[in-house]
């Protein structure tokens, strides 16, 4: 089989690292977080340990903040949080804050995740699907023609890339005049670039491509701020994070500590263009695989609408699936069973996922069809 096996399939041997999330990190933000650990910038304390309300810790969060604004061009006519509670929380924390009373919201429902956050949104008020691919097993995103969009809708919402399904827009789609549009960017936030003035607002979990779960990010267009009703809770209060600069109460502090790590890697490597082609390459290598086994191995999302984070993939029996991801799992390939909701297989490739992996699988597939096809 492979030429790399357990233990060592990657540096220091560490195994190739497949998950959807948590994801993996950057093996040097890892070693400057261990380097650090102890003692953070000589204030003879951990991040772990120090005071949120220090100047060490304000420097931590107002150097994030800069890089991120850097890598993606971001305004100031947007306030960026560090919140918690993940993009399950936003699910909800959209439409309290976003939508008047009275008002409906449409959401486009391409996956698992649009499906969960167009739930949420409708225990709340009023949504409306303006499209769902539920009918084709989530295989596909829609046209412009193809979706059905309220002028008077509070705003619009998609999922940039689902995660279970494998499906990730290219680019996105234009709400009518005067429609905010809104997105959850859990899974690709950062691995490429992206035109923020289209949106309103993004929030993104940073569990995939940013760091350890605990933070979510959310990037708000600041007129939208009059929205917000009075009187919501404190902590679900889009004014109060605000105001309070991601503040209110103690923060994920040791998780946005590496966040601003590795955001501080991403400029480093040159930025989202460069990540943007990496991302891309990775994701060739393995797309090359599956379509070239002759139907050995299947994608599951038409080859337009194909993410680049997590490709998901079936074999021709579910026995050859449990076989697979237990024998890649040897080779020190790990993670690749698909979500239990749907099965097959899916390989997570998010930016702190090397090169030298996507190639590894890309062996291991064609060798293991060798062997079993």
């Amino acid at each position: 089989m492979l030429t790399k096996s357990l233990p060592g399939a990657g540096p220091q041997g560490r195994v190739y690292n497949f998950n959807a999330g948590p994801g993996v990190l950057p093996v040097t933000v890892l070693e400057k977080v261990q380097a650090e650990l102890l003692n953070y910038g000589s204030t003879g304390m951990s991040v772990m340990e120090m005071s949120h309300r220090s100047a060490a810790f304000e420097g931590i969060l107002s150097n994030a903040d800069a890089d991120l604004r850097a890598l993606l061009g971001i305004s100031a006519d947007y306030a960026v949080g560090f919140l918690q509670g993940g993009a399950t929380l936003q699910f909800a924390m959209a439409p309290m804050n976003l939508r008047p009373a009275g008002a409906s919201a449409d959401y486009i429902v391409s996956g698992t995740w649009g499906s969960a956050a167009y739930k949420e949104a409708g225990k709340l008020g009023l949504a409306r699907a303006a499209w769902s691919g539920k009918a084709g097993s989530f295989s596909s995103l829609p046209a412009a023609g193809e979706l059905d969009l309220d002028p008077q809708a509070a705003y619009l919402h998609l999922t940039t890339n689902e995660t279970i399904h494998g499906l990730e827009w290219q680019s996105f789609p234009t709400p009518p005049a005067g429609v905010p549009l809104l997105a959850d960017m859990s899974s690709d936030f950062v691995s490429r670039p992206v035109d923020i003035n289209q949106f309103a607002l993004i929030y993104a979990g940073a569990q995939k491509n940013l760091g350890p779960a605990g933070v979510t990010v959310v990037i708000l267009r600041r007129d939208l701020l009059e929205r917000v009703p009075a009187n919501l809770p404190l902590m679900l209060d889009y004014k109060v994070m605000v105001e309070h600069n991601s503040l209110y109460n103690t923060p994920p502090a040791f998780t946005l500590y590496v966040v601003g790590q590795v955001l501080s890697w991403l400029r480093g490597l040159g930025g989202l263009s460069v990540m943007a082609q990496r991302n891309q390459a990775k994701a060739a290598v393995v797309y090359q695989t599956i379509d070239q086994s002759g139907g050995f191995y299947r994608g599951h999302a038409a080859p337009a609408a194909r993410s680049r984070m997590n490709l998901t993939f079936r074999l021709p029996t579910e026995d050859l699936e449990r076989a697979f991801a237990k024998q890649a799992e040897a080779e020190g390939l790990v993670g690749l069973k698909g979500h239990r909701s749907v099965g097959g297989l899916r390989a997570s490739l998010y930016n702190a996922f090397p090169p030298e992996g996507a190639a590894a699988l890309g062996e291991f597939m064609r060798e293991f069809q060798r062997t079993q096809g």
